[in-house]
């Protein structure tokens, strides 16, 4: 029996809160936040709380607290309607056993990403557009409270030495924590979600992302085993794209994949994930991004998949894509393909290695097949405006050419962008290779 259904046989509590009975104190706002601290702090002290097996043990302790704040509200003579009596409940359940006023949105499969600016001022995105909630913590104590409880089981630690942090919840959803000195106003969270259930193919088609021909055309890439880069800038929707381009992957290949914070999740049988982990008190310890790169490699991988290159990296990737790990996917931070190639020139040199700019472009040229460029536009929505062929070098330079765009025409009444995606009517260097491989050629 739910909640809802033992409070309707319960009428003790479904009275209207201003017709108390004669000599019970009234229910008001402040009355509110001091009966939820009340029950939390008992339940804390009276019953032995699990965190590990808290969620198995979801129902039990649920009627735990609803037992709780019937007792409270009995010996505190508080008479309140069932409407109130459930905000209470579910908002010491939403603190006790989920992330305090950001638990809704986590719930909420519209909400795309929750931001706290601070404790008081909670943003979320909602079919691409950021909205200010209702919802507020209790102070900026009360915010570091559930930044704990999400680093904590990680083994990640966030304090004044070390006051930044990434992190992922059990669902799989990206959060990133900072908090003072380096956050002025206090702490900040910053949610990025990820579909409970993952996203495929046909998914970005019906969403307008690209169209079925590109979706077959980059399959066919994927099974030739080009290497392939998807680039865009934040909220772009990359990560999203870099796992359904994963899921292409035949399930006999074997892949490792390599994330700073695991958010990928592929459906393939032989699949090795790994993740950074960053330095200990001491300050020793770390693993980097590169150091798993270079590790993967002794790991028998057929393909290599990381979640994103932003350093030094990319030159250990670009080497594994040049000796034999062909079919290998990444994505970077760019604002367009030609950008993404100069952003690799960059991180290359963060390597380290003093190597002069030809060599480094020859090693784009040889290593990079295909660039897949993704923008968040100004109505929300993602569009995969780009997919080019990286044809290699001409002289000093990387030769691109685009195989499909995304043509803007302008925004419609409602606000929503107005375009159609654009087949170049070229076709790729590589096609040969692919139907040597007996692939069909997805373009014709």
């Amino acid at each position: 029996m739910t909640l809802k259904e033992r409070l309707g046989k319960n009428q003790k509590f479904a009275g209207d809160a201003k017709k108390t009975a004669s000599g019970q104190k009234s229910f008001e706002k402040l009355e509110y936040a001091r009966l939820i601290e009340k029950v939390q702090t008992r339940i804390v002290e009276e019953y032995n709380l699990n965190f590990e097996t808290m969620e198995e043990e979801q129902e039990q302790l649920e009627e735990e607290i609803e037992k709780l704040l019937q007792k409270i509200l009995e010996e505190e003579g508080l008479e309140i309607d069932q409407k109130i009596f459930l905000d209470i409940f579910q908002e010491l359940v939403d603190e006790i056993m989920g992330f305090g006023p950001i638990t809704t949105y986590l719930r909420d499969g519209d909400v795309t990403e929750i931001m706290v600016n601070r404790y008081d001022r909670i943003f979320v995105e909602k079919k691409g557009k950021l909205i200010l909630t209702d919802k507020e913590f209790k102070n900026n104590a009360h915010v570091n409270h559930i930044i704990e409880k999400i680093v904590a089981p990680l083994g990640r630690r966030i304090d004044e030495s070390s006051p930044m942090v990434d992190a992922r919840l059990p669902n799989g959803s990206r959060v990133n924590a900072i908090i003072p000195p380096l956050a002025i106003d206090g702490s900040s969270i910053t949610i990025r979600k990820f579909s409970e259930e993952p996203f495929q193919i046909k998914d970005l088609v019906s969403f307008g992302t690209l169209t079925p021909k590109m979706a077959e055309f980059i399959k066919a890439c994927v099974h030739a085993r080009l290497n392939i880069i998807v680039s865009g800038g934040t909220g772009s929707g990359k990560t999203t794209t870099l796992n359904v381009i994963s899921s292409f992957i035949p399930n006999e290949e074997r892949i490792v994949t390599i994330e700073d914070a695991a958010e990928l999740r592929l459906d393939q049988v032989n699949v090795v994930r790994l993740e950074t982990r960053p330095a200990n008190i001491e300050g020793s310890g770390s693993v980097s991004i590169r150091d798993l790169v270079k590790n993967s490699l002794r790991m028998r991988p057929d393909r290599i998949v990381v979640g994103e290159v932003r350093s030094g990296e990319a030159l250990d990737m670009l080497q594994a894509m040049n000796t034999g790990h062909d079919g290998s996917i990444t994505t970077g931070h760019a604002n367009s393909p030609r950008d993404m190639l100069s952003r690799l020139e960059t991180m290359v040199l963060m390597a380290g290695m003093d190597l002069p700019v030809k060599a480094i472009r020859e090693q784009i040229g040889s290593a990079l097949h295909l660039v897949i460029h993704q923008s968040r536009m100004k109505d929300g929505s993602r569009k995969v405006t780009h997919i080019s062929e990286v044809q290699g070098m001409e002289g000093d330079i990387v030769i691109m050419q685009d195989i499909f765009r995304f043509v803007q025409q302008g925004m419609t009444p409602e606000g929503k962008v107005k375009g159609h995606f654009e087949f170049m009517n070229i076709m790729p260097s590589f096609i040969g290779e692919m139907e040597s491989k007996g692939i069909p050629n997805p373009l014709v």
